[in-house]
Formats: C-alpha cells, sequence, structure tokens
C-alpha cells in the first residue's frame, strides 16, 4: 500500500505556506491585526450586490469581467487592454510568477531567469509563491528605517540582482508603513530588465501613487486590490494595470471565469460611489494620525505611516507579550516573528472608538493618564 504522502511532490512536503492573519469569532474584539477597512461599503454597492442574488446565480458570469474592466480603465485614464481582473489581487501576483519566472529544472537547478526578488521585510505572500513554483528567492534587505537602500546595494551579502525576471515591490510598504516618493521607484523600474509589480493595496491611503508607471514603462505592473480602501475583503477583487502585452500574457493562464457575479457587482458599483470611499480614507487617516499621537505620548515609537495600519514599538514587555495582553483586554493586533521586526506590533486603523479604547488599554496597562 502506498503511503498519501510519498505521492506529494517533495516541493510541496518542504513548503512554509503563507499565514494569513487570525479570524476569530470573539464577541466583543476589537480586530486590529489584517488591515480590513473599518467603514462598510457604500449603501449602493450593499444594494447592487442585493440586486445581483437573482436568478442569474445560476449562471457564469461574464469571464473577462468587462465592465469593470472598462470602468478602471476610464479611471485611469488607459484602454481596457491595460487591465486585467483577478480574484483578489494575491491571484494576480501568482500569475505573474508563473508568467514571467521560469521554475527549477527537474533536477532541481535553477537558471538566471528562476529568480524571484523583493525588499525585506515586506508581504510574507512574495517568499510564497517562488516556493511554490521551484524558483529562487532574493530578499534584499530595506535600510534600517525601512526606506529603499540606494542601488546597487550590497547588505548582508545579498544584492540586488537588475536581471530579475519579476521584482515585487509593496508601496508603500507592509508591514512598516512607510511610503516611497514616485521617482525612487521610477529610476528602479527604468534600470531593471526584468518586470517590476509595484503592489499598491494600500495607495488610496498615500498621498501620491506610480500608476503612471505601468502606463509609460512596459516592464511595469501596478497591482491594486478593492479589499482594503474599498471593503470588499470578503468578495475577493482585485486588478492589475500594465503594457498590453504583459496583460494578454498574464489572461491567457488565468482561470476561466476566476472573478464571481456578485464580486463584479459590487465592484462596478464601488467605482459609481467614488465620494463616499473618499471620506472614508480621510476618516482612516485622521484616526491614523490621532493614533499614533496618543502611542507616542505613552512612550511607543511609531512609524509614520501612509497605509492604514501603523508599525509601533511598544515600550516596557517585548511586543509578543504585548500582542498577548492586548487579546486579553479583547484586541487583536498582528505581530510577527521576524528578526527586523518581531519588537514591533502591526496595528490596523479602526474606528476613532476603536483607537480610543486601544489607548485606554494602553495608558492603563503602562498606569499612564491616555
Amino acid at each position: 500500500m502506498v503511503k498519501p504522502s510519498a505521492l506529494i511532490r517533495p516541493l510541496v512536503h518542504r513548503l512554509h505556506a503563507y499565514v494569513p492573519g487570525e479570524q476569530p469569532a470573539i464577541p466583543g474584539l476589537i480586530k486590529l491585526n489584517t488591515n480590513e477597512n473599518p467603514n462598510p461599503p457604500a449603501p449602493g454597492v450593499l444594494a447592487a450586490v442585493r440586486a445581483a442574488a437573482d436568478s442569474r446565480l445560476r449562471l457564469y458570469p461574464n469571464p473577462t469581467a468587462s465592465k469593470l474592466r472598462h470602468q478602471l480603465a476610464a479611471l485611469h485614464r488607459c484602454r481596457p487592454e491595460n487591465i486585467l481582473v483577478g480574484n483578489g489581487s494575491d491571484e494576480l501576483l501568482a500569475l505573474a510568477v508563473r508568467v514571467f519566472v521560469e521554475p527549477a529544472t527537474p533536477s532541481g537547478r535553477r537558471s538566471s531567469r528562476s529568480v524571484v526578488q523583493t525588499f525585506h521585510p515586506s508581504y510574507s505572500l512574495y517568499p510564497v509563491l517562488a516556493a511554490i513554483h521551484g524558483s529562487r528567492f532574493n530578499a534584499v534587505p530595506l535600510n534600517p528605517d525601512f526606506s529603499l537602500p540606494r542601488l546597487p546595494t550590497l547588505k548582508r551579502g545579498q544584492l540586488w540582482d537588475f536581471s530579475a525576471p519579476l521584482s515585487f515591490i509593496t508601496t508603500p510598504n507592509a508591514p512598516s508603513g512607510r511610503g516611497y516618493q514616485t521617482r525612487e521607484l521610477q529610476t528602479l523600474c527604468a534600470a531593471q530588465k526584468g518586470v517590476v509589480v509595484l503592489d499598491e493595496a494600500y495607495v488610496d491611503f498615500a498621498p501620491q501613487n506610480a500608476m503612471k508607471l505601468a502606463l509609460t514603462h512596459p516592464n511595469v505592473l501596478v497591482a491594486r486590490t478593492f479589499s482594503k480602501a474599498y471593503s470588499l475583503c470578503f468578495l475577493r477583487v482585485g486588478y492589475c494595470v500594465g503594457h498590453p502585452d504583459l496583460i494578454a500574457a498574464l489572461d491567457k493562464i488565468r482561470d476561466s471565469y476566476n472573478v464571481n457575479g456578485l464580486a463584479q457587482a459590487a465592484a462596478e458599483a464601488t467605482l459609481d460611489n467614488l465620494p463616499y470611499y473618499h471620506k472614508c480614507w480621510q476618516k482612516v487617516i485622521s484616526t491614523r494620525e490621532w493614533l499614533t499621537l496618543r502611542l507616542r505620548r505613552l512612550g511607543f515609537d511609531v512609524l509614520p505611516s501612509q497605509t492604514n495600519f501603523i508599525l509601533t514599538r511598544p515600550p516596557g514587555p517585548s511586543a509578543r507579550d504585548w500582542l498577548q495582553t492586548l487579546r486579553e483586554h479583547k484586541i487583536l493586533v498582528r505581530w510577527f516573528d521576524a528578526p527586523e521586526i518581531r519588537q514591533y506590533l502591526r496595528i490596523t486603523i479602526g474606528t476613532r472608538q476603536e483607537a480610543a479604547r486601544l489607548v485606554s488599554v494602553a495608558a492603563a496597562l503602562l498606569k499612564k493618564p491616555a
């Protein structure tokens, strides 16, 4: 009898899977660990989803999300051929690895075309995608303040590879929240021989974006999501923008009906209600600044953020101890066991009331006035 484990590829046995943020069902929990928007979708979006939940559920959705692509093209002043819609931006990141990067050979050898790279620390899904594909992952450390290093530069024995077939850059950065200047990114993209994916999941909370680079550089893709700024995590909608040749290649290998009909209806209605979301973003930014100021007064080292979360080094006990103590008070934040950031907590920007509760609990634990 063959053991089931013997039927699994060795690569999969060795794989360390991506660990998503915890989604507990605890009554009264203040959930500040997965960067969800504290504001609900616009009323018009909820109405569109309800209206779409009819007899159409028996039919396949539009295979190319045609209407949504046309709306996005109008928003970004490009053509629908410049846009691909995905089941969240994560699907599009995975497609990019499969399209632009060669996997390891059957013997396990990797070629120069088998490199996925990023700066570190960054989105922890990137190394998982590279490992699934059997590719080499090149992680080049950011500066201690999480700014981009001056390139080319050697850090801890690792060199940025300007010939790498695929580079991911999260901008603004996660988990630090730091924003990058478009001119910095333009210099890097212009020097890169392979494809650069600018992952702008949090860009709506930042003062600038790099969308123009995807429309002026043939090797640049910008990936965005409806999850963070548009309150649609539940429905999983993302998109990328870039040269039609790159988009066509990604489209060639995507699943036929990758974005379900309710998700398309919600995203279409979202783009019809942008003024509502602009106000939501301003509320998040205002609460982010308020929380940053209050935590700094309590002795927290809070890094400047251009996202809907902050990265902060708490005073006194370790960040891991703070994680457990806050959980005991029904406040859930995120902690990463990585050398560069294990002394920090990542805290999602919730409502002003949730932020005030966090400050109140922290002040009580430190025996300081809130």
